[in-house]
Order: structure tokens, then sequence, then C-alpha cells
């Protein structure tokens, strides 16, 4: 499953006609489309000097949640752990921010252009523990290659 859509990220990425947001909102609909336990998909970046994140492309319901300060919230502590974070069930985590009362699981995984973290792909599922270690590298894989269009 992965590969394939490795190949469709890279096509995205190549469309010259497009700008960096349209390809990442393009991205995030891809994911969504094609992995059931995606049901939201988006980036945040780093909010120019300060320490919090903003909400950039992304697919699902809508979200409050367009500002969060750096350790707040999974996102949050990704922002200042540089590290990917996988939580199987958010209603375990002290620190979660709760987006839609349907949300049992994400995923954050850090953006890195020039060894600095300047954002995230985070994904929430209505799915019980379904990230894997595969997840985690393709979504670092997908992050690469974000990085480029930056």
């Amino acid at each position: 499953m992965f590969e394939s859509l490795k190949t469709k990220v890279e096509q995205i990425i190549s469309e010259s006609h497009r700008n960096s947001n349209e390809k990442m909102q393009q991205i995030c609909q891809l994911l969504s489309d094609s992995i059931d336990y995606y049901d939201w998909v988006g980036f945040y970046f780093k909010n120019g000097d300060k320490r919090e994140l903003k909400l950039g492309p992304y697919v699902g319901e809508p979200t409050d949640h367009t500002i969060i300060p750096f350790g707040k919230g999974i996102c949050g502590q990704v922002a200042e752990s540089n590290q990917n974070f996988v939580v199987p069930d958010v209603h375990a985590q002290d620190n979660y921010i709760a987006c839609s009362l349907t949300v049992k699981s994400e995923i954050v995984v850090p953006m890195f252009k020039n060894g600095e973290n300047i954002g995230q792909i985070d994904i929430d599922s209505n799915t019980a523990d379904p990230f894997s270690e595969a997840d985690e590298r393709f979504l670092e894989w997908v992050n690469g290659q974000v990085v480029r269009i930056l």
C-alpha cells in the first residue's frame, strides 16, 4: 500500500503548475482517501519566530486548533521533542487536545529542513491503535518529499 502511494506523492510533488500549499492539500487528500484509518490528515508549521504551530493544509473535520503552543497537546510536544509520537489511545494521554469525540488514536511525525524542526504531519484516526512502524517510516518519507517544495 505505502509503496504505491509513494509514486503518487512523487507525482504530486513534481507538478509544476501547483504551489506548495496546493501540493500539500493534494497529499492530505490522497492519504485520507487511500488509507482507511487516516481520518484527519494535516500539516502544522512553526509560526515564524513564535513558540507555536500554525495549521497548514489539511483534510478532515474542521478544527478550532489552528494555533498550538509548543508543549501543548501531542503536536506541541513533538515541536519540542523532535521525535515521532504515536498515541494508540488518545484518552490515555493527559496532554491530549481533543479535536473530535470520534478520534481514538493519533500519529505526529516532525518535519526537518536543514536540521531544524519546521513542522509536522498530524494524523487522527477513529480506529484504536492502527498505526505501525510502517506508518512512521512512510510519513517520515512523505515529510522528506514535502520539504523539497518548501
